[in-house]
């Protein structure tokens, strides 16, 4: 399998992993050993699955403001161990791609690889909750086609995601597209940069 291919294979695992308890504190098993890729992208996958249920608990209207602003504070950090190891699997690729001699027409990407593969990781999450809402018997034949009509679009999307990314790596690796990485340098995390935090000294 190529690293895609892979990477389908493990998020789809990670999916159904996680859904054999459906809570969002129960305990990562990763089965990939640490330091490896496989062991990246299955912890990628976890956090992925356990944000989207966090981000629909604090959407219940009911939700006690002390919980959601608790809720709120987890999610934040979820965001930001989730851009770290986007940023570790970059390095993956750039420890990969970044000697390969350029060709004198080559491309650069509009994001880096990794933030591909992040998009990839979500869209397994999509596809297995829209799956959940066709398999509904409690909604009208409406809903039901809308959501029929949006699976097939993730899927189709699937399909699309895994030959472009493909075709991507296949660039950098021939030297058709410049490999970059370009970190995030979020803010709103550092002390030193959000003036809220460093204006508290």
């Amino acid at each position: 399998m190529n690293f895609v291919e892979t990477s389908n294979c493990i998020f789809a695992q990670v999916v159904k992993d996680y859904h054999r308890t459906n809570d969002v504190d129960y305990p990562i098993n990763n089965p990939y050993e640490q330091g490896t890729i496989e062991h990246d992208l299955y912890l990628k996958n976890w956090i992925d699955v356990v944000q989207w249920h966090l981000e629909d608990i604090i959407r219940d209207p009911q939700i006690n403001p002390v919980d959601a602003l608790a809720l709120k504070r987890r999610i934040d950090k979820s965001n930001q161990d989730r851009t770290d190891l986007v940023e570790r699997i970059d390095t993956y690729f750039w420890n990969m791609f970044h000697h390969v001699p350029a060709q004198a027409n080559a491309k650069i990407n509009t994001e880096s690889p990794a933030w591909a593969v992040d998009r990839l990781s979500i869209l397994h999450i999509k596809i297995y909750h829209m799956q959940e809402q066709v398999d509904r018997t409690d909604v009208s034949a409406e809903q039901h086609e809308k959501c029929a009509q949006k699976l097939a679009v993730l899927l189709e999307q699937l399909d699309d995601m895994t030959s472009s990314i493909t075709q991507l790596l296949e660039d950098y690796a021939s030297g058709e597209r410049v490999m970059k990485v370009y970190r995030q340098m979020k803010m709103y995390n550092d002390p030193t940069l959000n003036p809220v935090l460093y204006g508290q000294k």
